[in-house]
């Protein structure tokens, strides 16, 4: 009988032994993904012009993996007009769009140019729910198969320099109505498809039509298209106040010593939360499957999105990701109820509505 127990437990350990030797199926999946798009030894990536995609992310993807990263950067209406034309002519040349949401939304998902990700992740820590801080990986269209949020940054509100406004002389959203600050204000372009249109919309819906018509047309805002000319504008102080600008473009000016400072909120106008940089989803027909579903699945996980947001300056959703780089205004707060400025009802919906509406404001003046 002892005999029989013995051999039994041996038995037992060996099984055991040979289970813990073998790797774990998603394991083994996951390496058969990076042993497929190594063969296809390309990924073509769009997406905006960031200098933390050339600069940071594409060299550590390719050491990683020994795969070239072709990256196509510009404005997302940019982007869909070139992938509409090429479609048009039969040509699939984008694998992985990392795209605003209004373009995510709006054109990727609604012109039906992406297929599903959701069943391509198989990264153990993607796959992984308990390293996200929503339980899981938030696919953010109503099928939750197609579009990935990855970062929850509460938004900027405006950048100042502080040689030129002092902090104190903009305590509520109505001081920036000052004609002190009258031409001294800059801002994307409202009266086109971007971060400022978006940001008119979302002042138009918080505090009224009135503002919007005293912020934009009565102070003489500074409108442009290009973005770091904004930036400059706010070194150089002759539009200190930005509606606009970017953390990733403003963090070099702090470095060499410039006196700007980030502001998320002023009384009058609610706390924000947002999904920037971009949203991720997969392109239809993309050339290079196996590749896209490697960059898909890295760019979510720790290494991936832990440089991008690094680079950037955003919280991202992942729970493993250090944030103390962050500026604390960026990381959201328990407790604090924001508004969602990447809502997918808001996207589609909301933000249409009211950014019409400052469209028809703003041009008829």
């Amino acid at each position: 009988m002892w005999r029989a127990l013995l051999l039994m437990f041996m038995f037992t350990l060996t099984g055991l032994t040979n289970a813990w030797a073998q790797p774990k199926a998603g394991e083994k999946e996951w390496a058969a993904v990076i042993e497929a798009a190594k063969k296809e030894g390309k990924v073509v990536v769009a997406g905006s012009p960031d200098p933390v995609m050339r600069n940071d992310v594409i060299p550590k993807f390719t050491a990683r993996f020994g795969i070239a990263v072709e990256f196509v950067a510009g404005r997302s209406s940019q982007i869909v007009s070139r992938v509409e034309t090429e479609r048009a002519a039969g040509i699939f040349s984008i694998d992985i769009f990392l795209a605003g949401p209004d373009t995510s939304a709006n054109e990727l998902y609604n012109d039906k140019m992406i297929d599903p990700l959701k069943p391509l992740l198989v990264m153990p820590e993607v796959a992984d729910g308990s390293k996200w801080k929503t339980g899981k990986v938030w696919f953010v269209d109503p099928q939750e198969q197609f579009i990935v949020r990855a970062f929850s940054s509460v938004a900027t509100l405006l950048f100042i320099n502080t040689e030129h406004v002092k902090a104190d002389e903009l305590r509520q959203m109505k001081d920036l109505l000052n004609p002190k600050w009258r031409g001294k204000i800059s801002t994307e372009d409202p009266t086109t498809t971007g971060a400022g249109a978006n940001k008119a919309a979302r002042f138009y819906v918080q505090i009224g039509e009135e503002f919007v018509k005293n912020l934009y047309i009565d102070q003489k805002s500074v409108r442009t298209r290009e973005r770091r000319q904004m930036t400059d504008w706010l070194a150089r102080g002759t539009q200190p106040i930005c509606l606009d600008c970017r953390e990733d473009d403003v963090r070099p000016l702090v470095k060499e010593g410039f006196k700007v400072l980030e502001i998320f909120e002023i009384a009058g106008a609610g706390p924000t939360v947002n999904g920037s940089p971009w949203m991720l989803s997969l392109a239809n027909k993309a050339p290079h499957p196996k590749a896209a579903q490697l960059f898909a699945n890295w760019i979510l996980a720790k290494e991936g999105l832990e440089t991008y947001a690094k680079g950037y300056g955003s919280a991202t959703l992942r729970t493993d990701v250090d944030e103390s780089f962050l500026n604390p205004g960026n990381i959201p707060k328990k407790g604090v109820k924001y508004f969602d400025d990447t809502d997918w009802k808001w996207i589609v919906g909301g933000r249409h509505e009211n950014r019409d509406k400052v469209w028809k404001l703003l041009k008829a003046r």
